[in-house]
C-alpha cells in the first residue's frame, strides 16, 4: 500500500497527492479508504500487527510474565520506530486522537488483541485475575499508551521499561 510506505518513509500523507499519484481522483480515493483519518488508523493497524504477531511468536514465557514480555516490546517498537516518532511529532494531536480516544479503531483494535492475550493465558490456568478481561486489557492499553506517548502527553521521556514494571504490577497479585 503506497500510503503505507509513504508513513513509514516519514511523509506526510495528503490524501490529494495520493490520489494523483494512483491517477484516480480523490472522491475515488477517499470512496475506497475513507477519510484521512481511516486511511491513517489502517496504516498504524498494518504496522501494529506484523509486530505484535512477532512479539507473540517469540515470546516463550506463560502468564503475566508472557502479557509482560509482549506489551513491554510493543511499547518498545513504538517508542524507537523512527517513522512513528515522526508522525507523534509532525501531528500530536491527531495521533493522540487516533490512537487513545474511544472513537479509535486502534484502539479498540490494541484491547480486543491484549484481551485474546489475557484470555488465552486466563484459559490455560496460568492467570486469573480479579477483573473482567475486558477491563483488565482496556488498562493495560492506557498503560502502554501513557509510556510510549508519556512526552506528548505529559512532557516525560517515554520508556519501555516504566510500562513493563507497570504492566507487572497491575498483572501480579
Amino acid at each position: 500500500m503506497r500510503a503505507r510506505q509513504l508513513f513509514i518513509a516519514g511523509e506526510r500523507i495528503d490524501m490529494g497527492e495520493l490520489a494523483a499519484e494512483l491517477g484516480v481522483d480523490r472522491t475515488s480515493l477517499f470512496r475506497w479508504v475513507g477519510n484521512r483519518d481511516e486511511l491513517l488508523s489502517e496504516v498504524l493497524w498494518s504496522l501494529a500487527v506484523p509486530t505484535l504477531n512477532h512479539l507473540d511468536e517469540a515470546t516463550t514465557s506463560r502468564g503475566v510474565d508472557r502479557l509482560t514480555g509482549i506489551l513491554t516490546g510493543f511499547v518498545e517498537a513504538l517508542i524507537t520506530a523512527d517513522y512513528f516518532q515522526t508522525f507523534l511529532r509532525r501531528e500530536p494531536a491527531r495521533a493522540l486522537r487516533l490512537l487513545t480516544t474511544k472513537q479509535s479503531e486502534m484502539q479498540r483494535r490494541f484491547v480486543a488483541v491484549v484481551e485474546f492475550l489475557i484470555q488465552a493465558e486466563t484459559d490455560a490456568g496460568r492467570l486469573a485475575l480479579p477483573l473482567a478481561t475486558h477491563e483488565v486489557a482496556s488498562l493495560l492499553v492506557r498503560i502502554a499508551e501513557s509510556f510510549s506517548y508519556a512526552d506528548i502527553i505529559t512532557g516525560e521521556e517515554p520508556s519501555a521499561e516504566r510500562a513493563g514494571a507497570a504492566f507487572a504490577f497491575v498483572l501480579r497479585p
